[in-house]
């Protein structure tokens, strides 16, 4: 592990991935990993459970951002001390708004993302362990008021980002914006600037598209398969 991105989601974390990928610190794992294999949830909750096994969750990756994995940068800073941390930040009022409309829409929000989301838990395991452990993280980490809506937000993030200051020594940490470019990135981490542009992704489109995908493959699959049962239970009803 070289580098941990402390930095929280909503920060611009894709695009991290991938220009840290670019600059030769990849393969770098992010939330796409955990979404895309949901199989990998049993291993965060153990970690929440306080049983975390970072060798295995982390092995063949060279660097970590966005959440679950910055949720937990000071157990990740000890466990390895030659990684250096970036964290990531943006105004916290557009922080919020990306929040809103992303993240908390999708666990406490009242929109189609939200019923889609709730009914494919209903159907599938996997996506109801992934989103229980999403609320209780966010819960835990004081976003979520435990009531199904969100607190302060703007608050929660300045102190979060003030207490990653304050916990992680100045030579090992890189405090970074996506509109910052290359130039402060590369020197951090002793590497040339790319000749290509940093990239720019959408992650709140990039996530919103994965969930709705995802809901509405799942609870296609479960009409077809009601549709089927119902056409077998006629057939031998004749």
């Amino acid at each position: 592990m070289k580098l941990i991105g402390a930095g929280l989601p909503r920060t611009a974390t894709l695009t991290q991935k991938v220009a840290l990928e670019m600059l030769g610190f990849g393969p770098c794992y992010h939330m796409v990993n955990v979404l895309g294999n949901l199989d990998l949830v049993p291993q965060w909750q153990a970690a929440l459970d306080g049983n975390a096994d970072w060798d295995t969750i982390f092995d063949g990756f060279q660097s970590t951002v966005d959440w679950p994995g910055s949720y937990y940068y000071r157990e990740l800073t000890e466990r390895y001390p030659d990684a250096k941390v970036l964290l990531s930040v943006r105004p916290p009022e557009k922080w919020e708004h990306s929040m809103m409309t992303t993240i908390a829409d999708l666990h406490v929000g009242d929109s189609v993302m939200t019923y889609l989301s709730l009914a494919a838990e209903r159907l599938n395991p996997k996506w109801r362990a992934y989103n229980d452990m999403m609320r209780d993280m966010w819960t835990r980490f004081g976003a979520y008021d435990g009531r199904g809506g969100t607190n302060d937000l703007q608050p929660v993030f300045t102190r979060y980002n003030d207490e990653v200051k304050g916990n992680v020594p100045p030579d090992r940490l890189l405090v970074w914006e996506a509109t910052d470019g290359w130039e402060p990135l590369c020197e951090f981490l002793g590497v040339d600037v790319p000749s290509d542009p940093l990239p720019r992704l959408n992650d709140s489109e990039t996530f919103a598209k994965r969930v709705d995908e995802m809901s509405v493959a799942t609870v296609n699959e479960w009409w077809q398969q009601q549709q089927a049962a119902d056409g077998a239970a006629v057939g031998a009803g004749h």
